[in-house]
């Protein structure tokens, strides 16, 4: 996997971004067996950033926690079979030959503030949402009741295998 992290508010945590993020997102395409390598960005913002693109992106005009932007449509979520479609030559990478998976947005001070909220660590949170945004990647949603439970399994799952607990 090729994974590239931009920091532009310069957040710092008391652990490593880059690594904690590429280890979540590793786990969760073992998890869902991808079955080709990827590549994804990742943009750490803060409220002022994500709430410029929650209303550029999304026609949202507030801030929000994560934000996930997709490059692979799928007909069913976690089919990586569409990797052999027509979709092909529009979501592969032609530089490295990787499929361009998509971006994860984190807002920073969503991460402090949930965690603060919920009890648990801020590591517990970024990783929750780093893998909330990769089954987002992954064609995942959570509109309806079902969709948000499969959701909330997978990542509960995620973050139990890697021991990043709300302990």
């Amino acid at each position: 996997m090729i994974f590239c992290v931009e920091n532009e508010v310069e957040a710092e945590f008391d652990f490593d971004i880059e690594e904690v993020a590429k280890k979540v997102c590793e786990k969760v395409l073992e998890s869902e067996n991808c079955p080709e390598e990827v590549e994804v960005n990742m943009l750490i913002t803060d409220d002022d950033g994500i709430h410029e693109m929650n209303r550029q992106f999304r026609n949202i005009d507030r801030e929000t926690d994560v934000l996930s932007f997709p490059n692979v449509n799928y007909d069913t979520p976690g089919d990586f079979g569409v990797f052999d479609s027509d979709q092909r030559n529009d979501i592969v990478d032609p530089d490295t030959g990787m499929i361009y998976f998509g971006d994860i947005v984190i807002n920073e001070n969503r991460v402090r503030k949930q965690a603060d909220e919920y009890g648990h660590s801020t590591l517990r949170e970024f990783a929750f949402l780093t893998a909330h945004s990769m089954l987002h990647l992954c064609g995942y949603d959570h509109m309806v009741e079902d969709e948000a439970k499969v959701m909330e399994d997978k990542q509960n799952k995620v973050l139990e295998e890697l021991g990043i607990t709300r302990g």
